[in-house]
């Protein structure tokens, strides 16, 4: 499968070095609308080939390349078969359209790879677009409209390239804060629409303010081609808008943080730039956009503190919880029993601990195969958080298949009730064994605890399926049901 992408750069490097190769005229400008035709093809036969999930994000980038190679086109026609060469003209409208639709594209691609909100990408997105937005203006876009103040035409439609090239590194960027991939196709794509951009740029600047006529940039358009069409045919392409990894702990990489930290300095940079050249440095646009990227960094940390935040509740959460039941772990179950004993001490109600174990668990995890064994943990569970609805009795995972119950001001004998009405509502007719022990106002916990634990082996050796209560003496004392 390297085959299609290989020959198509291959093929495409050879047109794009004949385009430098040929002089300026109708041949030249022929070769390059040629190449750009050719990455509209390659990418809808990539699409086709590789069959990506999500195949409509290539369908709008095939439909802005199509625009493209339309508008060169329409371009050779104009200049060289109609002599029609007045600024703007039909191959402008047909360049301009493409913009959003490559935009559409990459981001259809984004959400496609980060589903539900992505707010981490969307406020980073926001930031180098403002950054970069106000270098455009300073340097291409005001230019240009004071350039052309008596042809608002010209100005309009020359202002628009380096606002739509801001709009495609928007979404760009919008895709690569989504997406955890690293393909082969990834890069390319990145690279396609970087060169592009770099195009714009030099073409605006020559065009508009330096000598030239915007021809040195032929073949970075023609590399930008050549570039869309390989990402396209790379087999790697059927992956770009598949769901991408969760992102970092606190989702912001070191990389992405520089990314961040040089667009948010771009503006202070311009201003030194133009200070130091002796322009005339635009006050007001300093201003706007000094406050919009500070606005936006603020709206970052705000982001990310609130991510920091949620995966510190979920650690504790984690922390304190049994992963497979969901109840209390053992940890937990120690310091609510320090709870539940300072406020019975406080209060002078009673302590009841008991302890429960599944009977012959491992028989039925041997028998049965642990998933089975899982399921029925799960499950015995579950019910038993619905029977202690209401009940203000605490339960929690002691270890394996053992469980824990703790209450403070219910009586020992409406514990055992409540130990009656787990066993009706235990699944798969499974039983349990259950030791209770009352505590006596004075003695440890772990003394505690331990009159539990041998009040629910007495349990077992009684012939299981029962609660055994535990004298607050010596011992066990009774059995029930």
């Amino acid at each position: 499968m390297r085959s299609p992408w290989c020959a198509y750069a291959l093929v495409g490097a050879l047109l794009a070095l004949g385009v430098q190769l040929v002089p300026q005229g109708p041949v030249r400008d022929g070769l390059g609308a040629l190449t750009g035709c050719a990455a509209g093809v390659a990418t809808v036969v990539g699409a086709r080939l590789h069959r990506p999930r999500h195949p409509r994000a290539w369908w709008l980038l095939a439909a802005g390349l199509g625009s493209w190679a339309l508008g060169d086109v329409t371009y050779w026609v104009c200049w060289w078969l109609l002599d029609v060469r007045g600024f703007p003209g039909p191959p402008d409208l047909l360049y301009l359209a493409a913009y959003p639709l490559v935009a559409a594209g990459l981001l259809r691609m984004a959400r496609l790879a980060r589903p539900g909100r992505d707010v981490e990408g969307a406020v980073d997105a926001a930031i180098l677009v403002a950054g970069c937005g106000l270098v455009s203006w300073t340097s291409l876009i005001a230019p240009t409209l004071a350039g052309f103040s008596a042809d608002p035409a010209s100005a309009v439609v020359s202002a628009a390239y380096p606002v739509a090239d801001v709009v495609v590194l928007g979404a760009l960027v919008r895709l690569f804060a989504a997406t955890g991939h690293r393909s082969v196709s990834s890069r390319l794509l990145a690279s396609a629409a970087l060169v592009l951009l770099v195009a714009d740029s030099v073409d605006q600047y020559a065009t508009s303010f330096g000598p030239g006529d915007g021809s040195g940039a032929d073949w970075m358009w023609q590399a930008a081609y050549v570039l869309w069409g390989c990402a396209a045919l790379h087999p790697s392409m059927r992956r770009l808008s598949d769901p991408a990894p969760a992102p970092g702990s606190a989702g912001l990489s070191t990389s992405r943080l520089l990314v961040l930290t040089g667009a948010s300095l771009l503006a202070p940079a311009t201003l030194v730039l133009q200070l130091l050249l002796g322009l005339p440095p635009q006050g007001w646009a300093y201003v706007v956009g000094s406050t919009v990227l500070f606005l936006l960094v603020v709206l970052r940390i705000h982001v990310l503190l609130r991510r920091v935040r949620a995966q510190a509740d979920l650690l504790a959460d984690l922390a304190r919880t049994d992963p497979l039941t969901g109840l209390l772990n053992r940890r937990s179950a120690d310091a609510e029993l320090r709870r539940l004993r300072d406020r019975a001490r406080l209060d002078g109600t009673d302590l009841v601990v008991a302890l429960l174990d599944l009977d012959r668990f491992k028989v039925f995890n041997d028998t049965r195969g642990h998933p089975a064994g899982d399921r029925l943990l799960v499950g015995a569970c579950t019910a038993w958080r619905g029977a202690l609805a209401g009940t203000g009795v605490a339960l929690a995972r002691w270890g394996g298949e053992e469980f824990a119950l703790v209450a403070t001001g219910i009586a020992p004998a409406r514990v055992e009730q409540v130990l009656a009405d787990l066993r009706a509502v235990t699944p798969e007719g499974q039983t349990f064994s259950a030791g209770l022990a009352v505590w006596d106002g004075a003695e440890p916990l772990d003394a505690l605890v331990a009159r539990a634990d041998a009040a629910l082996y007495a349990a077992k050796h009684a012939g299981r399926a029962c609660t055994r209560t535990a004298d607050r003496g010596a011992g066990p004392v009774h059995t029930t049901a």
